[in-house]
């Protein structure tokens, strides 16, 4: 267990650095094919279908990899 909190950790602190140092390296994400957004003149939804499919299988990947 100890593993995969550092490893998350580690993965968060370096999507932090790169959100701060360049910030158009993640312009894709959330604007993915798949993601939904409703926008009204009343009322605007979003439901990051496809980014979040994507957000799931690097997880499960990384938890693999730390399994063996």
């Amino acid at each position: 267990m100890a593993k995969i909190l550092i490893t998350v950790g580690l993965i968060l602190v370096l999507l932090g650095i790169i959100w701060q140092f360049a910030p158009g390296l993640l312009n894709w994400f959330g604007r993915l094919p798949g993601d939904i957004r409703i926008n009204t003149p009343h009322s605007k939804v979003f439901i990051p279908v496809t980014s979040m499919l994507v957000v799931s299988v690097v997880i499960s990947l990384i938890l693999w990899f730390f399994r063996r």
